[in-house]
């Protein structure tokens, strides 16, 4: 018997599948509920095919730019957009935000801003992260659960 990928997409409006049904082929038991879709099954084909890569090559990047020849730069690309697919912040994302706190810094060191407005600045960067790591901690346990919010 032939087996086909499992669509993640409704090819009618394009919202996500859910996970309903499962067989067993062995003893043709049936499950019937709300399954929690697998994370890497809905990943697109080149990002599934260098995280294989990747394993393969125990994580060693050297090794993986041999097995794809490519360069560093372009493997660490491919890192970037495969952990991105999986909803993680990547390291350009997180020197952005360290970037961020060092430019006001600056304003505040070159006397284009004053302490307090340093403060204020420094504040909002730092409750806007723990916004978005609090939203990714309860979409880690929306996944864990199997719920889809």
């Amino acid at each position: 018997m032939q087996r086909y990928p499992a669509p993640t997409a409704c090819p009618v409006c394009g919202a996500q599948m859910r996970v309903t049904h499962l067989k067993c082929d062995r003893c043709q038991t049936e499950l019937t509920g709300n399954f929690a879709p697998c994370r890497f099954c809905a990943l697109p084909e080149k990002d599934l095919r260098f995280i294989e890569t990747f394993l393969r090559c125990r994580g060693s990047i050297k090794d993986v730019e041999r097995a794809l020849g490519v360069s560093y730069p372009t493997v660490r690309n491919m890192l970037d957009s495969a952990l991105r697919a999986l909803g993680y912040e990547t390291g350009t994302e997180a020197g952005r935000e360290e970037g961020d706190r060092r430019q006001v810094l600056e304003l505040l060191n070159r006397g284009e801003i004053d302490a307090r407005e340093a403060v204020a600045r420094l504040k909002a960067l730092r409750e806007k992260g723990e916004e978005s790591d609090e939203r990714r901690k309860k979409e880690d346990s929306a996944d864990a659960l199997g719920r889809q919010d």
